[in-house]
């Protein structure tokens, strides 16, 4: 443990992407088990921008390169964001980011800055999500339904039967993926 803190007795970018990459397995442990109630995750699909983020100013569709699998439900996906929730928000440092599903089937994937000067631009959101493949590629779940050297979140959430994802600053600027 202590070769992943910095002499301030921080935890480091490495140590943080081995912590990050424990919560994702974690999450992804529960997915298949934790059936949470969800009574209050879901909003009128008209009520996300403006509400939890600005209008999205850029847009992509992202061809995913894996089906969605066949138990993967609402449950499915409240479980596996509220496992990655946990396993964020239990670590010694503020991940900077509030990570939650949204829609009736809860098919959208909203991820939303918590301090100024992140993911203000499409090329932080797109960092961001590089680093979640680079976590999501040591997962053994990963591993088992993908190319894991070629998959990426995107397919990940594809996998869970995620629809949607929105990247926001949370305060000027949003980016929104379909993900087909």
């Amino acid at each position: 443990m202590n070769l992943l803190r910095n002499g301030a007795g921080r935890t480091g970018f490495g140590g943080r992407m081995m912590v990050l990459a424990a919560g994702l397995a974690m999450a992804m442990a529960v997915v298949g088990s934790l059936k949470a109630l969800a009574d209050d995750t879901t909003a009128n699909d008209d009520n996300h921008a403006n509400y939890y983020y600005p209008p999205p100013q850029t847009t992509e569709t992202y061809e995913a390169r894996v089906q969605t699998l066949a138990e993967s439900d609402r449950s499915r996906r409240i479980g596996f964001v509220t496992g990655l929730t946990k396993q964020l928000l239990s670590q010694r440092y503020d991940p900077g980011y509030a990570i939650f599903a949204k829609g009736d089937d809860a098919d959208k994937l909203i991820i939303v800055a918590t301090e100024g000067g992140h993911f203000d631009t499409m090329y932080r959101a797109r960092a961001l999500l590089a680093n979640l493949t680079a976590i999501s590629r040591m997962t053994p779940f990963f591993q088992q339904y993908t190319l894991a050297d070629q998959a990426t979140f995107l397919d990940l959430l594809k996998l869970l039967g995620f629809k949607q994802v929105t990247i926001s600053d949370g305060a000027n600027f949003a980016h929104q993926i379909t993900i087909k």
